[in-house]
């Protein structure tokens, strides 16, 4: 990471102003969020994994299983705007603490349920607790970091993603005869808990300012900051907004869901090729983002913005997804790790939102586009799973009703990437409404 522009006290414990961090303590920082959201990938992408068993023991239809899926990202999106507010007051650590513990409990729950019903609530409950894992940090690295470290710190942020979702692949599938699936959630549990532990030990608590000191100028809180009310305005929040929702929110439905039951129900995979499929998209996915991690500080300085990237990089994510629809049965993990590869440059437009407001909005700023993402994986994770029960009511054979289901998400992505190139707006800071 790099060089701090403020000094920082000798224990990484210490209270800091907001300021730069040194390499060595912007290193540990960001191991121990990474740690976090390790385990919230997992527990994230561990569905398209446990389907095959979990549609046998709970007797579920297509609906079902996406809306199970699709429950982490229900509660995931509902405390996104609190969670922003709350960033901004209380700062990364004490937040994401109170967080975690949910994501424990919920693990237990998961565990122990019976029903349906019980299944669902309990993946809200871990949807909610691991719901500050990506914009904790990301609302730190706005101001602990320089811009360009910002955007590579993103990238191996959503790297580490990666790795947690290709532990729920291979892995998870080996353990499942050793184990059973209920005895992985209590695996999972320690490893949040310690991953707390990690947390509480080494990020700085956050505070505004020093006691009896004037508050800094970047950090006050005047009436125009108040609420979300200068991100909805902002016409590059509302520019990446539907792309968020669409693209990138189905990007996340596929990789933690709707390949697996394609590679089984559609390309005649067996469970165990579907999950060395699925780890073959998530080891491609890691090695995408931390190849954007390496290059990003150069392409900026090329002048290659977010903004243009997400231009030039989109097109080819619609080609493949199309190509993947027309191919049916023939579409097996490949085809569907170069579709996410391809979205994989949607992972830019967080920062890039991040930067678009001043640092006491960064929390707000990135929890709201959190929520439009985190929508949009629910919409399109349960709604694909609708489309497919749908379409089987109307008479389509399996192979053509995945096709027709894929068919209107590809639509929704094309009329999403319109809107964004009709919207000219760039990430520069607003200046404030008179």
């Amino acid at each position: 990471m790099t060089t701090a522009d403020a000094s920082l006290p000798n224990s990484p414990q210490a209270s800091i102003e907001p300021g730069r961090l040194d390499a060595k303590t912007g290193a540990i920082v960001f191991l121990a969020f990474a740690a976090a959201y390790f385990c919230s990938a997992l527990v994230r992408a561990i569905t398209a994994t446990l389907a095959p068993v979990l549609t046998q023991d709970f007797s579920l239809h297509a609906r079902d299983l996406g809306l199970l899926a699709g429950g982490y990202f229900l509660g995931f999106a509902a405390t996104q705007l609190p969670l922003g507010t709350w960033l901004d007051r209380h700062g990364p650590k004490r937040v994401i603490l109170c967080f975690l513990a949910l994501a424990v409990l919920g693990c237990l729950a998961f565990s122990l349920a019976t029903s349906f019903a019980w299944l669902l609530v309990s993946r809200v409950l871990v949807g909610m607790g691991v719901s500050a894992c990506l914009m904790a940090p990301l609302t730190g690295y706005r101001r602990w970091y320089e811009p360009a470290t910002v955007l590579r710190a993103n990238s191996w942020m959503l790297m580490t993603g990666s790795l947690g979702m290709l532990a729920s692949t291979l892995p998870v599938q080996w353990l499942m005869p050793l184990t059973g699936w209920r005895p992985l959630f209590w695996i999972l549990a320690a490893m949040i808990l310690l991953s707390m532990a990690a947390l509480a030990w080494v990020v700085p608590t956050w505070q505004l300012h020093k006691k009896n000191e004037p508050t800094a100028p970047a950090t006050t809180t005047t009436a125009t900051d108040a609420g979300y009310a200068p991100i909805w305005r902002s016409r590059y929040f509302r520019k990446m907004t539907p792309l968020a929702f669409f693209n990138y929110g189905g990007l996340v439905a596929v990789q933690t869901l709707w390949a697996g039951p394609w590679m089984i129900r559609v390309a005649g995979y067996t469970p165990l090729e579907a999950a060395t499929g699925l780890f073959y998209i998530n080891a491609s996915m890691l090695v995408t983002f931390w190849s954007w991690g390496m290059v990003n500080p150069w392409l900026a300085r090329q002048g290659w913005h977010a903004t243009r990237l997400i231009t030039w990089g989109v097109p080819f994510s619609l080609v493949m997804l199309a190509l993947n629809i027309a191919l049916g049965s023939s579409t097996g993990w490949l085809g569907w790790a170069l579709f996410c590869m391809g979205c994989s440059v949607m992972g830019l437009a967080q920062p890039a939102v991040g930067m678009a407001f001043k640092p006491s909005l960064a929390g707000r700023a990135l929890s709201a586009y959190n929520l439009m993402i985190f929508a949009g994986v629910f919409t399109v994770q349960w709604g694909i799973g609708l489309l497919i029960d749908v379409f089987e009511a109307l008479g389509l054979a399996q192979v053509a009703r995945f096709q027709a289901a894929m068919g209107v998400f590809l639509c929704c992505c094309i009329a999403s990437y319109g809107y964004f190139l009709s919207v000219r707006a760039d990430n520069s800071p607003e200046p404030p409404n008179p």
